[in-house]
């Protein structure tokens, strides 16, 4: 394995990539160290913890930590997913924007383009807001127009650079520039979390069963980390049979392949836009009226992370938006008429209406199986972190009162490798590497998997 690694710095241009690419991470996370002038740190840190499991806590899961320093990258790159998703949608919904797309080359960089000017506009609402926020939460040293304009101008040209940053990677460098963003930022949290473990088992915050209850937590991350792995490179193949044709003197086709379909086609999207929605009435309980009701206040309380009735509806966004997000990026109806035109045929299907129906219907089965384990994955931090309150259902939840006390108030770790983090790191890790060892085997060199089969490179550098 060494030695295949090493095959990386002998290629010239690989290795101007690779470098390229830890030098723009480098810069990076250089910018999570300078400070917004102007915010109390210490209080904004005691918010975060306090709504982790929020929309903030979305963000700052995006952002690397960047949030909750408020650092000149706090905004990460939230405005711009949130643009890419607009546009991604609009493609779907708004004809001319699907016909642009459809253009190639040309009309991706229009759309590119655009969505470069809708994040700096979200740039601009997002700082705006937060500065308003942080005012009212008394967070900010000298309060006033200076400072909401001031935070604008940092946060907007912040998140701007930090495009521009992933833009640079993708085409530059070696894999996507902007899941790597993400992939640093939440892997800087890493000596945080085992900060905190080592003083856990110093101080026996869990008595004496802390040491074999760390064990666990290990084997139990070692465990989800194999089983997002056997996921995410799991798929439905379905086989593909071309029709023999006739050219000049030459019999063309009539060779098999398949269709790899995906059980997690949506990746973490779902998790995501479940989250975003969610995360709506932790926000309206920061409006006055709504802080004064009697009416909205337990409705509000029953919404928040870790009660019953937003872990129920978490589990159906996400079951919703797996299946959303496939029916956006897979068109049974496109696929078949593909294979129209190029003459091939999945065996005993007949073309067009029949082949789509039958693509449609394991594309149905697969996404949910895909939804099921992302809702295990989403689950699986919950326990660790807060648990789940059962005692607080109306009605029956003194029957719940007598589960273990982990199940309902968490254990308090800081899993920062659980849930939504521990699917992206894994996910870019992976493609990072599938993209390496791709353009190892184009060179002829090995690859990382003992499969790859190719012809080995050169001993010399």
């Amino acid at each position: 394995m060494l030695e295949k690694f090493l095959n990386i710095f002998r290629i010239p241009d690989l290795r101007k990539r690779v470098l390229f690419t830890m030098a723009i991470l480098a810069v990076y996370r250089l910018g999570a160290f300078i400070p917004t002038p102007g915010v109390n740190t210490a209080q904004l840190e005691a918010l975060f913890n306090s709504q982790g499991g929020s929309a903030l806590g979305l963000m700052d899961l995006f952002g690397g930590g960047n949030l909750r320093r408020m650092t000149i990258f706090a905004l990460g790159i939230m405005p711009y997913i949130t643009a890419s998703i607009i546009f991604q949608l609009l493609t779907v919904v708004y004809e001319p924007l699907a016909r642009i797309q459809k253009e190639g080359e040309l009309g991706r960089r229009k759309i590119t383009q655009w969505t470069r000017y809708v994040t700096v506009l979200l740039g601009v609402l997002q700082s705006i807001g937060i500065a308003a926020i942080l005012t009212k939460q008394g967070l900010v040293l000298n309060p006033g127009i200076g400072f909401i304009l001031m935070t604008c101008l940092t946060l907007t040209s912040g998140t701007t650079f930090i495009m521009w940053l992933g833009e640079q990677i993708t085409d530059r460098g070696i894999g996507n520039g902007m899941s790597l963003l993400i992939f640093a930022g939440i892997i800087a949290g890493l000596p945080r979390g085992v900060g905190d473990l080592v003083d856990k088992v110093q101080t026996d915050a869990w008595g004496s069963m802390t040491f074999f209850i760390l064990i666990m937590l290990l084997l139990g991350m070692v465990a989800v980390v194999a089983f997002i792995v056997f996921v995410e490179r799991s798929e439905r193949r379905i086989p593909i049979q071309s029709a023999r044709r006739i050219v000049g003197r030459r019999q063309m086709g009539g060779q098999s392949s398949h269709l790899p379909l995906k059980v997690n086609s949506g990746g973490v999207m779902p998790i995501i836009f479940a989250s975003s929605i969610l995360s709506a009435p932790m926000l309206f309980s920061q409006v006055e009226w709504v802080q004064n009701s009697r009416f909205l206040q337990p409705i509000i309380l029953a919404l928040s992370p870790g009660y019953p009735w937003y872990e129920v509806l978490n589990i159906l966004g996400i079951i919703f938006f797996a299946y959303f997000y496939v029916s956006i990026v897979m068109k049974p109806d496109d696929i078949a008429d593909n294979f129209r035109k190029s003459g091939s045929f999945i065996p005993g299907i007949r073309p067009g209406k029949r082949t789509s129906d039958f693509i449609n219907d394991i594309l149905t089965r697969i996404t949910l199986v895909g939804a099921v384990y992302l809702i295990v994955v989403q689950m699986v931090p919950t326990f660790l972190i807060s648990g789940i309150r059962f005692d607080k259902i109306w009605l029956i939840g003194s029957v719940f009162e007598r589960l273990p006390n982990w199940m309902i108030h968490g254990m308090g770790v800081n899993f920062y490798f659980g849930g939504t983090s521990l699917l992206i790191v894994v996910g870019v890790a992976m493609d990072t590497v599938n993209q390496v060892e791709s353009q190892l085997i184009m060179r002829h060199y090995d690859g990382f998997s003992p499969r790859s089969g190719r012809v080995r490179g050169r001993k010399t550098w």
